[in-house]
């Protein structure tokens, strides 16, 4: 635009201003409506191009004729002439709108029109002395009517809460916001095409469940009145997964949204996507390799590069160089301590006091111990892409015990820059020993532990009838997103976030 000022701009303005500012939009409304040119009763417009589009390929549009649509974001009044800059879901573009081309009466109705009013115009492109790509209009129509003044345009919507409270109006004064959910969705595409590729089937499981179960977390209660039942919104998809598993289906995957009733900050939102993969006669070691796969061609997808950053930090995704490390040997390296040379839960409680490990009641075994010292000393550590495998059998309930030592199962979790992304196992196919796991996790329940898992009597008849030695994985989508958008917080990759009612 030849000059970005705009004698119609929005202002931080009082509350008395405000109200008057839109009774004055009430009021332009209400004289549309009554000359029988109410725009919203308009129901389509043709629109042949967005500004994206035509930027793009200026040479293509040179003195064509098109047809735009999109929110006035600024206007410049210079008597019989006049610029005005719309934003379309791609890009914003410039329009020339002049009493010559459009007539008396449309231009003086144009000149009414404010910031925040979606328009068509109808015109052929040009650039003007300043080599601004435009569209010189010569028909202009208003297709919607903004009954609320924008925040002041040029400093955008500043206000965090606001800014997640009220996504729509972000995404008009800050349109970069959209890339973020551009790339999520690339993301979430260049998923599907890896596993359909390697010929996994993508299905729906219940969100509604009679028990919670498939992950340790607190679950959503709500009531089925038709049945007076109690049930459970999905903590985890991989029960139902892995019983499609057992009936034949031997690669199968679900992206679906989960929800658990936990705390909220900048990693956790009560409600977030996930993605869970399962592949029959496959393992752990086999899902660490899709993992690196996954990552890479995600990085190269969305980046160009197998290195990239996040919030400062530069992360190499390059397949085949990330570090696997079990997690005994990650907490010796860590802190000294060497859970291979401890037998007893009572030398692992020791250890813990030793170290001012506070280890919370019915969690006083050495298993559990191992995944505290985990927690305290190694998690924040992990910056590049690291594998932490054979995890200790009280904190992984459906994962296979290790050969060589029952206490431990073959299970990893995924770290990046201190965070976990994901977090798979050789499945526990043993119907009995499920069971009995089942069972501690019920004892646990009962003793007041609100994360701890159900009886599900139905998935272990599933396993009676036989599953195949199988791998699977789930990997939270969101955080995913923000490591390739460098976003801070989770609220930055969801549309609508978990928010507080105003009071």
């Amino acid at each position: 635009m030849e000059n970005n000022q705009d004698n119609n701009e929005e202002v931080e303005i009082s509350e008395e201003e405000f109200n008057r500012l839109m009774q004055v939009r009430l009021d332009k409304l209400k004289e549309l409506q009554e000359a029988g040119k109410d725009p919203y009763e308009i129901t389509e417009y043709d629109r042949t191009e967005t500004a994206g589009q035509i930027k793009a390929n200026y040479e293509k549009y040179e003195n064509k004729d098109v047809s735009v649509a999109g929110r006035i974001i600024a206007k410049r009044i210079m008597g019989k002439a006049s610029f005005c800059t719309i934003l379309d879901s791609d890009e914003k573009i410039q329009s020339y709108v002049s009493i010559n081309d459009l007539g008396e009466e449309d231009y003086k109705a144009f000149k009414t029109w404010d910031i925040g009013d979606i328009i068509g115009i109808k015109g052929f492109v040009f650039k003007t002395k300043t080599e601004e790509i435009s569209v010189h209009a010569k028909e202009v129509k208003l297709l919607s009517k903004s009954l609320k003044p924008l925040p002041e345009k040029f400093h955008g919507l500043k206000d965090v809460d606001l800014r997640y409270r009220q996504r729509y109006l972000d995404l008009i004064m800050n349109p970069e916001v959209k890339e973020t959910f551009k790339i999520r969705t690339a993301i979430i595409k260049e998923i599907r095409a890896i596993l359909d590729e390697k010929g996994y089937l993508e299905v729906e499981t219940p969100i509604l469940n009679t028990i919670s179960g498939g992950a340790t977390a607190r679950p959503f209660i709500t009531h089925h009145n038709t049945l007076d039942l109690d049930m459970y919104l999905r903590i985890a998809t991989e029960l139902n997964l892995k019983r499609l598993i057992v009936g034949g289906i031997d690669k199968v995957y679900e992206i679906g949204r989960i929800f658990r009733n936990e705390g909220m900050d900048i990693r956790h939102n009560p409600e977030f996507t996930s993605i869970e993969f399962y592949s029959a006669y496959e393992n752990y070691h086999d899902m660490m390799a899709l993992t690196e796969e996954m990552f890479s061609r995600i990085a190269m997808k969305v980046k160009g590069t197998y290195k990239i950053t996040y919030q400062g930090q530069e992360i190499d995704l390059t397949p085949g160089g990330w570090k696997k490390i079990s997690m005994i040997d990650s907490v010796k390296e860590a802190c000294g301590v060497d859970f291979n040379k401890v037998e007893t839960d009572e030398e692992a409680v020791k250890l813990a006091k030793e170290h001012h490990i506070e280890v919370p009641n019915g969690k006083e075994t050495r298993g559990n111990i191992i995944a505290l010292f985990f927690d305290e000393y190694v998690e924040k550590t992990l910056i590049q892409p690291t594998f932490i495998y054979d995890y200790p059998i009280e904190v992984s309930p459906l994962a296979k015990k290790c050969k060589d030592d029952p206490r431990l199962t073959q299970r990893f979790e995924f770290f990046i820059c201190g965070r976990e992304y994901g977090n798979a196992f050789s499945e526990l196919n043993d119907p009995i020993d499920q069971y009995e796991r089942f069972k501690k996790e019920v004892e646990a329940k009962a003793n007041g532990d609100d994360e701890a898992g159900m009886m599900d009597d139905d998935f272990v008849n599933a396993l009676k009838y036989g599953m195949p030695p199988t791998g699977g994985e789930g990997i939270g989508i969101d955080r995913m997103v923000m490591l390739f958008t460098d976003s801070a917080s989770i609220r930055d990759v969801l549309f609508f976030p978990t928010m507080k009612p105003l009071s």
